[in-house]
């Protein structure tokens, strides 16, 4: 089979056509809603910490105070109190090497303790990290409470993740796992809308309160994690059947014990979890037993690098670099630009994911990469001409207005792929058994790649200036090829359906006789209490007539 030849392992997918029957909204599914609430509490909420992190370092090089604190007396090329360019750029990235810590610890508490556990553990790590680092007295403790926050959350993220998907009903999970990426954006707009008065605060108090507010997210998190019903799947895996089953009937069945669709998912579920665990070792060398789990690995690996080298860094993390390039110096404008394009972000990445899961994964990944690149194309023409008329001293309006415009353009290009769907392409893409280490394993290299990029990208912008752009269109032009190379179609099949992806059918179709059996159990029963009241309703008929 070689490296990663892999063989189709897809089967019927039964299940799904069952599912596509039920033709009740969720909203008009009383218990599904209100887990839909808690879902979006525990663990959207640890994508918008995310992204409150990521513009809350973005928004706070704004504050002087921040850059006189840090900066040890630096000024920047334009006059200003600043932060050295190297330093900076650890400020920044030191969170990725918390993430980065955490992985190999994340996936083996995911399955020891189960997804809630794992949830309250990280935010409580995170709940923690925020107060050191508002109360920073000096740069290393700054970056402790950093690395720390990036280790609560990259546990938070891979168990928020995989429990979204394994908790949501099947016809509304491909929509749930992609609005938890688009979460971030609620964190974002949060800490540009903070920004907007901390900055001009007094003191030290104009990045000391914003940074002390991260840790509303995960004090929620905290809170509702009890309200929260734990996977099914983690409890199949850890034989507490009986409860895995009652999560099943109350939430994708509205408490209705009988439920064929409730009854059907759980016996997909446990029979496919007994496959896996017959041929899973439980241990990190199952990722590179077969060839199809390789293939896996090497999709996660490179979709891991894509989600922080597709150039969204360089614009999330150091905007304040590059207004200052096109010519907007002021606070005002920068902050208020910001918040603009956060929201911005959020409007277009929530309406991506209600319409991007109705087309195939792979067209929208490469529809995604393709749009990027030529975004960078544009930026990179945009800030030459910057360059060129900065050099001339005059001021080139035309140019500036076009960065403008594509920095503003490449937020819904980004999201149609690597923001929206990375997390459902992930869940669909490994099994159960080895689902959070999958995912620890994309996260590994996401968090890699975005300690590189944030280190590199304030020094590389200083050093080689519009050129740098240049780089991405590069990259993204790779990103495109490997995503048309690589990439398989996992769109319109349930979790269990998908399971054996890349391995032998047989497995599939063992999984799907046990949901046959399961259904032709329950249409049986059905027949039975038919018949059985048909008869009651003849015999009280028949003892009216004596009467």
């Amino acid at each position: 089979m070689g490296l990663f030849g892999a063989i189709d392992g897809t089967s019927d997918p039964i299940l799904t056509r069952l599912i596509a029957e039920d033709k009740v909204p969720w909203y008009k599914k009383p218990n599904l809603r209100i887990l839909y609430v808690y879902l979006a509490i525990c663990c959207m909420g640890v994508e918008a910490t995310t992204g409150f992190d990521s513009q809350l370092v973005n928004t706070i090089q704004f504050s002087t105070a921040f850059n006189k604190y840090f900066g040890n007396s630096y000024v920047g090329i334009n006059g200003k109190p600043g932060i050295q360019p190297g330093l900076l750029g650890f400020l920044t990235s030191c969170y990725h090497v918390g993430s980065v810590l955490g992985v190999p610890v994340a996936p083996w508490f995911n399955q020891k303790f189960g997804r809630r556990k794992a949830i309250l553990i990280g935010s409580l790590i995170m709940s923690g990290a925020a107060i050191i680092q508002g109360f920073s007295q000096h740069v290393a403790m700054y970056i402790i409470s950093r690395i720390l926050l990036g280790f609560g959350l990259v546990v938070c993220i891979i168990s928020g993740s995989a429990m979204i998907g394994e908790l949501s009903y099947p016809k509304e999970r491909p929509i749930m796992t992609s609005l938890f990426n688009a979460s971030w954006h609620i964190g974002s707009i949060t800490a540009s809308a903070i920004a907007l008065r901390t900055v001009e605060l007094p003191g030290d108090w104009a990045w000391r309160v914003p940074s002390l507010l991260q840790i509303c997210p995960s004090l929620l998190q905290i809170i509702f994690v009890f309200f929260l019903p734990e996977s099914p799947r983690w409890l199949v895996s850890k034989d507490r059947h009986e409860e895995a089953l009652a999560v099943l009937i109350k939430y994708h069945g509205e408490g209705d014990s009988n439920s064929v669709i409730a009854n059907a998912e759980y016996a997909q579920i446990k029979s496919t979890i007994k496959l896996e665990m017959e041929i899973a070792d439980q241990s990190w060398m199952d990722m590179v037993k077969t060839a199809g789990m390789r293939r896996r690995v090497f999709i996660a690996v490179m979709l891991g690098c894509f989600t922080q080298l597709s150039g969204n860094t360089l614009l999330s993390y150091y905007s304040n670099l590059l207004f200052e390039m096109m010519g907007y110096t002021s606070n005002f404008a920068k902050t208020r630009i910001n918040l603009a394009n956060s929201c911005w972000s959020l409007l277009n990445a929530v309406i991506i994911a209600f319409i991007v899961t109705r087309f195939r994964r792979r067209w929208m990944f490469m529809l995604s990469a393709g749009s990027m690149c030529l975004v960078y194309v544009a930026m990179t023409v945009s800030f030459e001409k910057l360059r060129e008329a900065k050099d001339a001293g005059i001021h080139n309006g035309a140019a500036a207005i076009s960065a403008l415009v594509f920095y503003f353009t490449f937020s819904p290009c980004y999201n149609i792929g690597n923001n929206s769907l990375t997390y459902t392409f992930l869940v669909e893409l490994f099994p159960y058994a080895e689902r959070t280490r999958g995912i620890a394993i994309e996260q590994f290299f996401g968090k890699a790649s975005g300690l590189f990029s944030t280190n590199v990208n304030p020094v590389a912008l200083a050093a080689i200036d519009w050129k740098y752009f240049a780089i991405y269109c590069g990259w993204l032009t790779f990103e495109l090829g490997f995503i048309y190379v690589f990439y398989p179609e996992t769109s319109g099949r349930t979790l269990e359906e998908l399971a054996f992806l890349f391995e032998d059918k047989a497995l599939t179709d063992q999984a799907v006789a046990a949901v046959e059996k399961q259904i032709h159990h329950s249409d049986e029963f059905e027949d039975a209490a038919k018949s059985h009241t048909v008869h009651i309703e003849n015999k009280s008929v028949i003892q009216n007539d004596r009467v």
